[in-house]
């Protein structure tokens, strides 16, 4: 019977993590259909930050539901907000692959996927040192929340600017760098300042950015959809994650027991595994920073649509291949 109960679990897990590319990428067509050009980082930035404010929400209201009453209940509760959710939301590819700018930007990926690690074993990574889970909830807040707040500081600059590469690219490099001395201070025992500051401003470069990248997906991919182009990144994102949990995991050596151990997992030593991710962030941002450049074929459609210069869907279309 539990090993049944495991297998149905695993299924409705895999289930889930499918559909979830399908609903992320709705921000950029909403913003495209919705608002005008001058808006649409803006609202695209708000849009993408209901993501990760759910998942704020749902780490702070889940274990005072699980203490009060049955953990089925809690399941109810998510079901019945996916429910309404589905309820209520009601071929481009070739020519992707053929755009080296997308493909380029693809690199981005490997940041969500950077970030999605770091979410993930970052109760892992901080009880070895010592540090409670509470410390641990409070880092991974901080992460996402100041996260939420910076996402504003770049959606309103590109929306006056146009500047989505130059944006990216600094908050891009920015991360990376608060990515060292992440592997720096969480490998160090009694810094729990340090520590929250390093995880706040992770968030705050590195999620923020996320609303201006999904807007650069469909700049230098247009005319393809934008629920393609930027579906296509978080996708490769979330692959890209799983290879990276499975690596870092894989990584992480057995160690003595430690009396500042504050899980109830074995200690291991994740020095090695940080140390990486911090590589992979800068290697990314590198690539990134270096080789990617491309007009923005939306923006330039359009102008050409209001001037009447004759030039339209068909030049954007051309210059992708």
């Amino acid at each position: 019977m539990q090993k049944k109960a495991s297998t149905v679990v695993f299924f409705g897990q895999t289930l889930a993590a499918v559909a979830q590319p399908l609903i992320i990428f709705t921000p950029t067509k909403m913003a495209a259909l919705w608002f005008p050009d001058h808006q649409r980082a803006t609202a695209n930035m708000m849009a993408s930050m209901a993501n990760p404010l759910g998942i704020l929400i749902a780490n702070m209201a889940s274990p005072k539901i699980a203490r009060t009453a049955q953990l089925p209940l809690l399941m109810l509760v998510y079901a019945v907000v996916a429910c309404v959710s589905c309820f209520l939301v009601t071929m481009g590819m070739r020519v992707l692959l053929r755009n080296r700018a997308y493909l380029l930007l693809l690199c981005f990926g490997s940041g969500v996927a950077v970030f999605t690690c770091f979410s993930t074993l970052l109760d892992q990574i901080l009880c070895v040192q010592g540090y409670t889970d509470d410390f641990v909830g409070l880092c991974g807040a901080l992460f996402i929340a100041l996260g939420m707040v910076g996402a504003a500081l770049p959606g309103l600059y590109v929306d006056k600017t146009k500047k989505f590469i130059e944006a990216i690219k600094v908050n891009m490099s920015l991360s990376a760098m608060v990515a060292c001395a992440f592997t720096v201070v969480c490998l160090i025992q009694d810094q729990k300042v340090a520590v929250a500051i390093v995880c706040a401003l992770f968030g705050f470069l590195g999620v923020s950015i996320y609303p201006a990248v999904m807007e650069l997906s469909v700049e230098c991919s247009y005319p393809v959809g934008e629920a393609t182009s930027a579906g296509l990144v978080f996708i490769s994102g979330q692959v890209q994650s799983l290879i990276y949990i499975i690596l870092l995991q894989a990584l992480a050596t057995p160690i003595a027991e430690s009396p500042r151990l504050t899980c109830t997992l074995a200690p291991q030593s994740w020095k090695v595994p940080v140390m990486l991710l911090s590589a992979l962030s800068a290697v990314s941002s590198c690539i990134f920073l270096i080789f990617f450049h491309t007009p923005y074929r939306r923006l330039e459609d359009e102008k050409a649509a209001i001037y009447g210069t004759g030039q339209g869907n068909g030049t954007a279309a051309s210059e992708n291949k």
